[in-house]
């Protein structure tokens, strides 16, 4: 392999040349080799780099254009289109496990987008720290290059995946609607609801969960760029903070605004564990949801087998012709993933110590682990297992007119206790509530058809 050497304020460093990175980004890739080719910096954050440095280049243009030419803002927009693109992936190789503050990451950023916009101009036209750095530091940018990846993360990747599941539900949900089946609780019988409202409450969940995603936005959407160093914005030119936060606004279609005080900006990251919280909310609704059509798959012929499910591989080596619920099992593992990663995240956000929080890089890796994996789950669950649901009317059927539990229908009119008994009765004795309310002498045959209807039980206000 062959090298270039590049020196920083330590001096000279051996770095492979082909390679955009210089001397602090090879210091970091040499001095912490832990979770190499697994747990690299998110390309999220990468890309959220792209916009940052490409934008701080504008302000700076706009504040100080002694300083910020318009000769380096075109080379440097030019370079950072490149990364925002993903073309200069390969030229950033660290890892999550670095320093707390994100440094080399931001340093990795100045490096990579200096050497290609010197490549650009076909001369040595910026510097990593004098131009890409300007008006900034690691502590305000790595938190800044966070929150624009969180609510990308949130509003191009959640959203769309609960509109999908979303829609498909609604479809469900109507078409269903009048296919009446016995409810459950505590894993036991229960009284009659609809298979169309049974799924409207999976519906109206993700729903509530998006709203709730949408409240944590504005929050996220508050920029610490401008606060440089500890907050107090020391380096940066009067109106760095809300140039560079409209110039963010312009480059990625959202509105973000600047951090109304930069000293919480730097060092608190509970808007993080908020969003996030709302994030292990839809986790939790999607484990729900899942084990709810796993369980209603269950069988086919000794489980409840209310519902069928696409049949999308073989689900045993040994078993010939089993098929199991994988889809099911996809998502109830990411929510697993999901609800670790929020413990994760709630602990590295307590130790905001003084004024920097230098647990990011973490929680960077958690956050959007979480959304990317519950996005991707969510709409290979739609499209492999809810878009294919078929309710089993015959089994859903059998199983109403089995259960005890439509005894509750009489308690209006043979109250309560009589109720229990003819319950009791018909389970004992192994006969229908029909052959037990009437053998104990609390209606007669005819009376007990007039009152007795199953179906009507699900829709008791009509």
């Amino acid at each position: 392999m062959e090298y270039k050497i590049e020196h920083d304020s330590m001096g000279e460093v051996k770095v492979p040349a082909d390679k955009y990175w210089g001397a602090q980004t090879e210091r970091s890739h040499e001095n912490f080799e832990i979770g190499v080719g697994i747990e690299t910096m998110p390309r999220e954050i990468t890309k959220a780099f792209g916009y940052l440095k490409k934008a701080a280049a504008m302000a700076n243009n706009a504040l100080k254009p002694e300083k910020m030419t318009k000769e380096k803002l075109s080379a440097i927009k030019k370079a950072c289109d490149e990364v925002i693109a993903g073309k200069l992936n390969d030229h950033f190789p660290l890892v999550v496990w670095q320093t707390g503050s994100g440094t080399q990451s931001n340093m990795n950023a100045n490096e990579v987008i200096a050497n290609r916009a010197n490549e650009i101009a076909g001369k040595k036209l910026c510097h990593p720290n004098d131009d890409i750095n300007m008006s900034q530091s690691s502590n305000d940018t790595f938190p800044t290059a966070l929150h624009i990846s969180a609510v990308c993360a949130i509003e191009d990747k959640l959203f769309p995946a609960i509109d999908t599941l979303v829609e498909t539900f609604k479809k469900l949900e109507k078409e269903n609607m009048k296919i009446v089946k016995s409810g459950r609780t505590h894993l036991q019988d229960a009284v009659p609801i609809s298979f169309g409202q049974e799924i409207s409450g999976w519906r109206t969940s993700l729903e509530q969960d998006k709203k709730m995603l949408q409240s944590s936005l504005p929050f996220l959407k508050q920029l610490a760029l401008g606060g440089t160093a500890v907050g107090t914005g020391l380096n940066a030119p009067k109106g760095f903070d809300k140039k560079v936060a409209e110039c963010v606004s312009e480059l990625t279609g959202k509105k973000f605004v600047t951090a109304p005080n930069k000293f919480h900006a730097l060092t608190s990251k509970d808007e993080l564990v908020y969003a996030h919280g709302a994030i292990k909310a839809l986790a939790a609704d999607m484990m729900k949801i899942a084990n709810d059509v796993r369980w209603l798959a269950s069988g086919p012929r000794d489980g409840l087998g209310e519902i069928r499910i696409p049949e999308n591989e073989p689900g045993s080596s040994i078993m010939p012709g089993k098929v199991n619920p994988t889809q099911c099992e996809a998502v109830t593992m990411v929510a697993v993933q999901v609800m670790g990663n929020d413990a994760a995240i709630g602990f590295a956000a307590s130790q905001g110590n003084f004024e920097l929080n230098v647990f990011m890089p973490v929680i960077a890796y958690n956050f959007i682990q979480s959304a990317r994996l519950l996005a991707e789950a969510m709409l290979s669950f739609n499209k492999n297992c809810a878009v294919g649901i078929k309710a089993d009317k015959a089994k859903m059927h059998h199983n109403l007119y089995n259960s005890l539990m439509l005894v509750t229908a009489l308690n209006p009119y043979i109250g309560y206790e009589n109720a229990a008994k003819t319950a009791h009765k018909a389970f004992d004795e192994n006969i229908s509530l029909k052959d037990a309310c009437v053998g104990l002498g609390f209606l007669t045959a005819a009376e007990f058809d007039k009152v007795f209807k199953p179906e009507a039980m699900a829709f008791p206000q009509k």
